[in-house]
């Protein structure tokens, strides 16, 4: 079973406008159109099982709109072939956060997303750390943005040091840093944050780090923390997926990725942390 653990999309009628703004802002060209059908056409061609989806809540009103999406996108595909799993979201800036964190997990949902660029707020901030720590003891997987983000690149509220201050003060479990620790800053990463009670997705990563040191943080970080994901639409499924295979190929000896290191981060590390989610759950492997 092969998951990507990190995707986007958007309701219909607003995706065409969505992706554009974002291409505009970031200076990429998507993959995808941003819409389920395109998403799951990329998982078909891939063979990509599950596509984890994760929304951002950018403004505090929009919680209702973008959680209760989520549910029934979940709804939609319990039973298909491929499927979406979407995650919720919370806004920093919440009145409420643990009503609102207990809301999410009563609906059945995995885990949420968060993006302190687009919330504009430091990952180190107060309002943060309560709810990695009330999503921890719900037992909510959190998703993070780390590093840099291409459409605010000068500045960073996610960095490996203020990352290392909310493990060492907060401690949350199943807390998953995106692009590999922190985008743009796998020194620090290497430095701060590897070997740590965290994991790390692979989401927009091939091509941008040295594959050098992407192995070195895999083995030292461990092959049981990795979880394989693209970013879609901003990533291709296809092309990373074969990117990751290459790497494993032709990796030398001391930095070797075998099958079984691949199946985990493909899919078993992904199963077994969806796995984690209290049994009232709505997943089901």
């Amino acid at each position: 079973m092969i998951i990507d653990f990190h995707t986007h999309i958007f309701p219909e009628k607003i995706a065409a406008k969505t992706i554009e703004k974002l291409q505009n802002l970031s200076g990429i060209k998507a993959f995808t159109d941003g819409t389920q059908k395109n998403l799951i056409t990329s998982m078909e061609q891939a063979g990509v099982d599950l596509s984890v989806v994760l929304p951002v809540v950018t403004k505090p009103e929009q919680f209702d709109t973008v959680n209760k999406f989520a549910v029934q996108l979940n709804e939609k595909y319990q039973d298909k072939k491929r499927r979406l799993l979407s995650f919720g979201g919370i806004h920093p800036d919440t009145s409420d956060y643990k009503k609102q964190l207990q809301l999410i997990y009563d609906w059945g949902l995995c885990g949420i997303k968060l993006h302190p660029d687009y919330q504009s707020t430091y990952i180190d901030d107060l309002k943060y750390m309560r709810i990695l720590d009330y999503a921890s003891q719900l037992g909510l997987i959190v998703v993070i943005h780390a590093g840099i983000d291409v459409g605010f690149p000068d500045n960073v509220r996610c960095t490996p040091k203020r990352i290392r201050k909310v493990l060492d003060e907060v401690a949350p479990e199943n807390m998953v840093l995106a692009h590999y620790g922190s985008f743009g800053l796998w020194e620090e990463v290497e430095e701060l944050l590897v070997g740590q009670n965290v994991y790390f997705d692979t989401a927009y990563t091939f091509g941008f780090i040295k594959d050098e040191q992407f192995l070195r943080i895999l083995k030292n970080h461990g092959t049981d923390k990795i979880l394989f994901a693209t970013d879609s639409p901003w990533s291709g499924q296809k092309e990373s997926l074969s990117y990751l295979r290459h790497l494993a190929v032709n990796s030398k000896k001391n930095d070797n990725i075998n099958f079984s290191d691949l199946e985990k981060i493909t899919g078993q590390n992904a199963i077994k942390l969806l796995s984690k989610r209290s049994p009232s759950t709505s997943f089901v492997l």
